[in-house]
């Protein structure tokens, strides 16, 4: 689009006035994420951007379908409550509420649900593109390509820090964890870095500094904490500093970095690299993409919930940006319709810049949206971009190595459904045709 998507208009300027169609069912989108445990801030921040997306959108009178207008509502349920009770919340969303599309952080809480969905033929957006299946054609990754976008990081720390050649890295071995460790071993073996330790831990691990002591052990230059949760990225970077180490620290996230540089030094975080800027990076002014103003978009969500900012806080409001324009397209809000819409060009742009449709040969089938990613360090007490990297680039480079990675760690897409449960048992209902009406 040439022009900024009229939700970001209203989310960040408030510029339109309602017109005065009259208001009709609401359409209803579901927000199925964990919202307690280790996982909770990846849900809970990024409801908070996607009531801001539909603040804007109500506030104009709401979403224009068919020359019609209809109130946004967003239906939230926590999916750390166990796969039971996240089932019987879907299957209410899907044949009671008729929502439009479910937003999903994706893994091991989202999985048992997704066989119904796709039954359904409901379209889902996941954050984790490792989700992916050829049994899953309505879901897609049109945000956040975690962890693919981790390489960038790997390839500019080679560059300007030559010397720290030595890595200890430690995940997570749940579908969070797992394929984000075989991506940073992909990136460092195409570096030519040596991997000198690994630690593996349950999710509901709390021992950071016992997993630093044995990384530190073997003597590394950087440190890795591959895709850790928030408290645990947290926990492990306190331990680094506690127990002494002075070199590079390589992660996926800084989630309340501020937090971090209290409880070690301004120095020491000098030294973190990672993967998300704050979005009054002067690197993001006068961009052209899609996602449009993000400073407007920081700036209101910092006013709204201060202090809350952080890797998903705007991601899931760029999904309904998305989604938002190929309804827009398609006139209507039917799930497979407006994928349709979604996936009509090979490619679109995203919250970084163009991007393409991907993911044949990883994920056996191209619905990861994947482009140029961010490489962010901490400067001036603030998540500052360094470069953009070009996953894509990366890919046609080394996507047989990364292959070779989510193989040994039995996260390629034939492992994932050879080894995926027969799944929860589904209650007889009334059919529901997500097409309809």
């Amino acid at each position: 689009m040439s022009t900024p998507s009229l939700s970001q208009r209203l989310a960040v300027t408030g510029t339109l006035r309602p017109l005065g169609a009259q208001n009709r069912a609401p359409v209803r989108i579901g927000f199925v994420t964990p919202l307690t445990g280790p996982e909770a801030e990846w849900g809970q921040q990024g409801i908070d951007g996607c009531r801001i997306w539909a603040d804007g959108i109500n506030a104009s009178g709401g979403l224009m379908v068919a020359g019609r207008r209809h109130r946004v509502e967003i239906v939230i349920h926590d999916s750390a409550q166990g796969a039971a009770a996240t089932l019987d919340a879907t299957r209410g969303m899907v044949e009671r509420q008729r929502v439009r599309l479910i937003l999903t952080l994706g893994g091991d809480s989202f999985a048992p649900v997704l066989p119904y969905l796709m039954q359904r033929r409901m379209l889902v957006a996941t954050l984790l593109p490792t989700d992916l299946t050829p049994d899953t054609p309505f879901m897609i990754a049109p945000a956040e390509v975690h962890p693919l976008f981790n390489v960038t990081g790997v390839e500019w720390l080679a560059r300007v820090a030559p010397a720290a050649r030595k890595v200890a890295l430690c995940s997570q071995s749940d579908r969070l964890g797992l394929p984000s460790l075989a991506v940073y071993r992909a990136a460092f073996e195409a570096t030519g870095h040596q991997t000198v330790k690994e630690v593996q831990y349950a999710p509901d691990t709390q021992d950071a500094a016992g997993i630093v002591r044995a990384m530190i052990a073997e003597d590394p230059d950087i440190l890795c904490w591959c895709s850790s949760s928030p408290p645990m990225m947290q926990a492990l970077t306190e331990a680094a500093f506690a127990q002494g180490f002075n070199g590079e620290i390589l992660a996926c996230t800084a989630d309340d970095y501020p937090k971090m540089i209290a409880r070690t030094s301004a120095d020491f975080m000098r030294k973190y690299t990672f993967q998300f800027p704050d979005f009054d990076d002067p690197k993001l002014a006068d961009t052209a993409f899609f996602f449009r103003r993000p400073k407007a978009f920081f700036d209101t969500y910092n006013q709204m919930f201060p202090g809350k900012w952080n890797a998903v806080s705007w991601e899931y409001a760029s999904v309904l940006d998305l989604w938002h324009n190929a309804v827009e397209l398609a006139d209507t809000t039917h799930p497979v319709t407006v994928l349709a819409a979604m996936k009509r060009r090979q490619e679109m742009p995203h919250a970084f810049g163009p991007a393409r449709w991907y993911g044949t040969n990883l994920f056996g089938i191209d619905n990861a949206l994947v482009g140029d990613w961010p490489v962010v360090k901490i400067r001036d007490g603030h998540a500052r971009i360094v470069e953009f990297g070009s996953v894509p680039d990366w890919l046609d480079q080394h996507e047989d190595l990364l292959r070779k990675h989510l193989s040994d760690l039995g996260q390629t897409w034939q492992q994932r459904l050879a080894a995926a449960p027969e799944g929860l048992n589904l209650p007889a209902s009334e059919a529901f045709d997500p097409q309809a009406g």
